[in-house]
């Protein structure tokens, strides 16, 4: 799981709330023509091209982040390489477009309809007449019902992790023939286009002893244009083989080898030749970049072998060393000169790939933990987000990498799907006055007394520990009297800046190198850079407003460190307080954010199609347990609204697209107006791929096509239009 992200679809479906009052905001209603909408901000980077230009056969090296404990998408240890198996392997009703829409697949399913209301609403599903499990028995109802009956939620027996949706179902027959699948809702369910997708064989689905174990190591019996041929974990690899019982379109690959890579060793695997695609960080795309533009990266500097030594001996002579000590640093940098001639030789590697770009179907947000605290007064949340900038977030993340930098304004949509609004304005931009105001009007005054508090590490949990060991990252901002200080290396701060601002908040490592830099930019270590004065501390009733930021401390974390000091000193410039603690990666969601054992933090939520039912649980009221404690499912900031819940319940009841879209609309104002969760920017999608390899790449929202991802033809040229697909495809 990434520090910036919580797991895809799997993990999305459960419940929650927590906050006071009524909310009095000028701007509720969420009403809108489609036209909101918009498209995509930035469109997939797949190299697409017509099939008869991709070659026959090949091999598919593609990296990812693990080989899964489990093949059942539906189980809760499942994750991203689940899906991306499911995905090749498995039957899928509706799969999403390049604008983030379900559309019906036609090599299942010929149509779906709602051909009955009332009493019930009534789904009459027509099958693909040539769809057959790799065993060669039909695709039918008995698949259906027993995928039903495992994911109802009515047998304790299954080991779920989701059921949103199926619970609704009251039965499931054969229609009049074998290819046809009656379903009949018992409550109205507008996301109905969400089920079944994916679609397991009966096999799996028919007991709790074949769901709870027979799909988690293996997928004996399939339904797509490749199969799970061998699962080797001894070598961390997947791999899946064309289906030689496949109807539709044949693949043009005759396999797909999935290979676990950590993130921080992609690039060394690229060069390799390991892999020949991979989803990459910001640091690795731009050494991929300067492969491609000739330049050799932040090794960078003299050339290997007697050149190298000359050059080291010459330098060190130049700087005061006599011919001895000259010797001796030659000695000393000898392997300085072997990394720099590797480093070299994968730079001529990578010059056979390129990076593809789109922007990741999930967004960035800041977390405010309302349950209790000083984030339990809604006018506290309020001020914290009219203290933010989220234009200059989205532009010190986005910018660097060539893409749209714009701030999300919707929980509950991206640009281009059908529910996407902004609704920001119910809650209103930045405005230091407002926050200000809003701080004073909940009694925080300037330079009130304060009395000694607990430590706030202990706060944070047992395994918290500050930025630095001493002090806040707040305090390192402004070194103690608000001025930050170019060049000083200590451990609290992981993100420094170029004169423009430059720095990145992603997955990844920091993109250090600055293009266009010239010698002399930088100032000197230890130079101070002009910074707005923060404001006064304030206080109330003996207590300092300083909210707790628990951030993760493993690898690949310190661009979410730059984003959350960029938005410590946004935060001190009304008066508000931070203090930093760092936790380990393993304790991170279960033991802070899961737990509610913080002010602030960072994480992010998947996009959905069908944000009625997916984004529901994340933003609905929590309830009390038996126990007396609070069950928040996925809303781990734990603020809600009945509002919200009556409008979610509304917009998944109506079969009206365009009420649905207005309710969705209506529940995201009032999101935004309890201040819980304050969406920032919309993640980066950076892939590294072969450039030889076409139709694969930076997918963004839609649903990779598997069957036509290939290796270009000799002499084709990519750029060529793709050819029509079949509808759904």
């Amino acid at each position: 799981m990434s520090h910036d992200g919580v797991g895809p679809r799997a993990v999305m479906r459960s419940v929650a709330f927590l906050t006071a009052g009524a909310l009095a905001v000028p701007l509720l209603s969420g009403c809108g023509s489609a036209d909101e909408a918009g498209k995509p901000l930035a469109r997939q980077d797949i190299a697409p091209v017509g099939r008869a230009l991709v070659a026959e056969g090949g091999t598919l090296r593609w990296a990812v982040d693990t080989v899964p404990e489990t093949f059942n998408t539906f189980q809760s240890d499942a994750d991203a390489t689940t899906t991306r198996v499911a995905q090749a392997v498995l039957p899928s009703m509706y799969r999403l477009d390049a604008t983030g829409r379900p559309q019906r697949d036609s090599d299942y399913l010929e149509s779906a309809k709602v051909v009955d209301t009332e009493p019930k609403q009534v789904v009459l599903y027509k099958l693909n007449q040539q769809a057959v499990w790799s065993d060669g028995r039909e695709i039918g109802a008995a698949d259906f019902a027993a995928q039903w009956r495992a994911l109802s939620g009515k047998d304790s027996a299954y080991w779920t992790a989701r059921n949103a949706g199926y619970e609704r179902i009251e039965k499931i027959e054969r229609g009049d023939n074998d290819l046809e699948v009656r379903v009949t809702f018992k409550r109205t369910y507008a996301d109905w286009r969400s089920l079944f997708s994916p679609l397991y064989p009966k096999d799996v689905m028919g007991t709790p002893d074949a769901f709870n174990d027979g799909a988690r190591r293996k997928l004996k019996v399939t339904a797509g244009p490749f199969v799970v041929k061998k699962v080797d974990r001894k070598n961390d690899q997947v791999r899946l083989t064309r289906n030689t019982r496949w109807w539709g379109r044949p693949a043009k690959l005759s396999e797909i080898v999935l290979t676990a890579v950590p993130r921080n060793e992609r690039a060394s695997a690229l060069a390799a030749g390991k892999i020949d695609l991979a989803e990459i960080d910001p640091a690795a795309a731009q050494r991929v970049d300067g492969a491609a533009n000739g330049t050799a990266g932040p090794l960078a500097g003299p050339g290997s072998g007697r050149t190298a030594a000359k050059a080291l001996r010459s330098w060190a002579l130049a700087h005061g060393s006599d011919e001895d000590t000259a010797e001796d640093e030659v000695e000393a940098r000898t392997e300085l000169r072997e990394q720099i001639a590797k480093w070299e030789e994968q730079q001529k590697a990578l010059r056979d790939f390129e990076v593809r770009r789109s922007l990741e179907p999930a967004y960035t947000q800041l977390a405010l933990n309302g349950a209790d605290g000083l984030l339990a007064d809604e006018r506290v949340r309020r001020a914290v987000a009219r203290a933010l900038d989220r234009k200059e977030l989205a532009k010190v993340v986005l910018k660097p990498l060539g893409l749209p930098a714009e701030p999300v304004g919707s929980h509950l949509a991206l640009a281009g799907q059908d529910a996407y609004a902004d609704n920001s304005g119910a809650l209103g931009g930045q405005d230091t006055a407002e926050a200000q105001a809003l701080l004073a009007d909940a009694g925080w005054v300037p330079g009130g007394p304060v009395k000694k508090q607990e430590n706030a590490e202990k706060a944070a949990g047992s395994e918290g520990k500050k930025a630095d060991g001493k002090k806040s990252d707040s305090d390192d901002s402004a070194d103690g009297d608000g001025t930050y200080v170019v060049g000083e290396d200590d451990k609290g701060r992981t993100a420094r800046r170029s004169d423009d601002g430059r720095q990145l908040a992603q997955d990844g490592k920091q993109f250090k190198q600055v293009h266009g830099g010239a010698p002399g930019a930088y100032a000197p270590k230890g130079t101070a850079a002009p910074a707005a004065a923060p404001a006064k501390a304030l206080a109330k009733d003996g207590k300092a407003l300083s909210l707790r930021f628990v951030l993760p401390s493993g690898p690949g974390s310190e661009p979410l460190a730059a984003v959350a000091a960029r938005i410590t000193r946004m935060l001190a410039k009304v008066g508000i307080g931070t203090d930093i603690t760092k936790v380990s990666d393993e304790s991170y969601f279960k033991d802070h954010i899961a737990s509610g054992q913080y002010d602030l933090a960072l994480y992010s939520w998947p996009g959905s199609a069908f944000p009625a039912t997916d984004a529901r649980p994340i933003y609905a009221k929590p309830v009390p347990a038996a126990d007396g404690s609070l069950s928040v499912e996925q809303n781990y900031t734990r603020v809600g609204t009945d509002q919200v819940d009556q409008l979610f319940e509304q917009a998944v009841s109506t079969l009206d697209e365009g009420e649905k879209r207005s309710l969705i609309r209506k529940a995201d104002s009032r999101i935004w107006a309890a201040a819980g969760s304050i969406p920032l920017y919309q993640r980066p999608q950076l892939t590294a791929v072969r450039k030889s390899v076409v139709n694969a790449g930076a997918f963004g929202f839609q649903t990779p096509v598997y069957e036509d991802m290939g290796f270009l033809k000799k002499g084709a040229k990519k750029g060529a239009k793709a050819s029509a697909s079949p509808s759904g495809k």
